[in-house]
């Protein structure tokens, strides 16, 4: 007979989101339960931001070698990226981590339960366990009932939906290849972040043939159209192949010699509705499509959760379930309007809890939230792009430059950089900056500071002493 345990909170998920909420509940002493069906870290941590950027500072090494080719340092062929050892010492980050925070749950006072949790009332769970990890836990009950349940399951992959699909291997897979090279020609599917950035690793990496298939007109159509053509062409220079308007129809592989045949069809350039039929054969294929929440184990119907179309739990101000008060849901599995990044999901934790503790006071509020390609060079935006803030009707002047010729980076070789800022007329306040360059993602956060507090351009110029000569003084020029 399934026995019952009723606990204050119930979260769903020990990624960034689920454990700020968990720790923050349990810190103000109510009985908190955290449950998830994968190792305990969540997607940042073990598959994502953390890892990815071992391997983007591996790549900027080989990259910067190049780059100073006959400029003071020799022998730069000899510089290269033994894949094998590198994933070794990415393991070094994510190897340790599950255990770290089972056992930081665990001196929290926090019961972690391995399991798959699934929705059979309101405010009911019903649990599978999963392994023998349970035996560490003081749980040992079927059924979970919760005065709040939290949702913070991530997201997954989505199904590509095309036969051959077993042929794709995800972006967890690829920071997991056990070789010492990465073979000679890749295939991305889709043109967004996880396509690009894995792309110009595998080019500093010296795969030879690389391609990324994107079915829109522009790739990674959240960043600044004009940037994102600079870093198109800055990807072509490496020899990344990116082509749009392309659909993939089937993955095949060969029987002779394991080579995969990708087929695809293409808009033709002067009549779109037409289009003609494509392959590259390539040894490997990398889905990097999107990504859906993960949800589909929950039976969110059972605990009258609404949810969109690919499954995002529909929120309020508060981060609360429209349909289901009890449940709260965080970070990418929730349709709040914030961007499927980490320090959306910390923030999300943040609110959650606040709500949760003290009644809904806390309303979310993504306004100067920063995001970023870790591409060489990166790609970043905050803030309105030019076609979001015609759309408002905001009156804006827009500062535009190429600045490849400018020393920072020109002392670097970087070849490809340049910015764009929006600045409200009447105001002088920031609406937007997009930037490509040297150290992006770290002069982004300059802007993003600025929206965030409504700050005008002249506050971040002439009451602003910067460290020169540094890419954040060059802020000053932008404006």
């Amino acid at each position: 007979m399934d026995k019952t345990t009723v606990y204050d909170l119930i979260v769903i998920g020990t990624g960034t989101a689920g454990t700020t909420i968990a720790l923050n509940c349990r810190a103000k002493g109510l009985k908190v339960t955290i449950i998830d069906s994968l190792s305990f870290g969540g997607t940042c941590a073990l598959r994502g931001c953390e890892p990815k950027k071992v391997l983007v500072e591996a790549a900027k090494t080989i990259d910067s070698n190049k780059k100073h080719e006959n400029k003071g340092i020799g022998d730069t062929e000899r510089v290269y990226l033994k894949w094998d050892e590198l994933i070794n010492f990415k393991k070094t980050f994510t190897e340790p981590f599950p255990k770290e925070r089972e056992d930081s749950y665990i001196n929290a006072g926090i019961i972690p339960i391995h399991g798959k949790a699934r929705f059979i009332d309101k405010d009911t769970i019903k649990l599978e366990y999963i392994g023998m990890e349970n035996k560490n836990t003081n749980s040992n009950n079927d059924i979970l009932k919760g005065k709040h349940i939290v949702v913070a399951t991530g997201a997954k992959p989505m199904n590509l939906g095309v036969p051959g699909s077993e042929n794709v291997i995800t972006s967890d897979q690829f920071m997991d290849i056990k070789s010492h090279q990465l073979p000679e020609s890749i295939v991305f599917i889709g043109g967004g972040y996880i396509s690009f950035e894995f792309a110009h690793i595998a080019a500093r990496s010296g795969v030879k043939n690389i391609t990324i298939l994107h079915r829109g007109k522009q790739p990674l159509n959240h960043f600044d159209s004009d940037l994102v053509n600079l870093l198109i062409q800055k990807s072509k220079n490496l020899g990344i192949d990116i082509l749009l308007e392309t659909n993939v129809e089937r993955i095949d592989k060969l029987a002779s010699n394991g080579k995969l045949v990708v087929s695809y069809s293409a808009s033709l350039e002067d009549h779109a509705d037409d289009r003609r039929p494509s392959t590259v054969k390539t040894d490997m294929v990398v889905h990097g499509a999107g990504r859906i929440p993960n949800v589909e184990e929950l039976d969110l119907k059972a605990g009258e959760i609404e949810h969109t179309s690919i499954g995002g739990i529909k929120v309020n101000e508060y981060l609360q379930s429209v349909s289901n008060p009890i449940v709260y849901a965080a970070g990418d599995v929730a349709a709040s309007g914030g961007a499927p990044l980490t320090p959306v999901a910390s923030y999300d934790g943040t609110i959650v809890s606040n709500n949760i503790l003290n009644g809904n006071i806390t309303k979310s509020n993504y306004n100067g939230l920063p995001s970023v390609v870790f591409t060489i060079p990166p790609i970043a935006s905050v803030g309105l792009s030019e076609k979001d803030a015609k759309k408002q009707g905001l009156q804006f002047r827009t500062n535009y430059k190429d600045t490849s010729s400018w020393y920072s980076s020109k002392r670097v070789g970087e070849t490809h950089s340049g910015f764009k800022i929006l600045i409200e007329k009447g105001s002088d306040k920031i609406l937007g900056a997009h930037l490509l360059g040297p150290h992006a993602e770290e002069v982004i956060n300059v802007f993003s500071i600025a929206i965030r507090l409504g700050l005008a351009a002249k506050d971040l110029n002439d009451p602003i002493l910067y460290a020169y000569p540094t890419n954040s003084s060059d802020v000053t020029y932008m404006l």
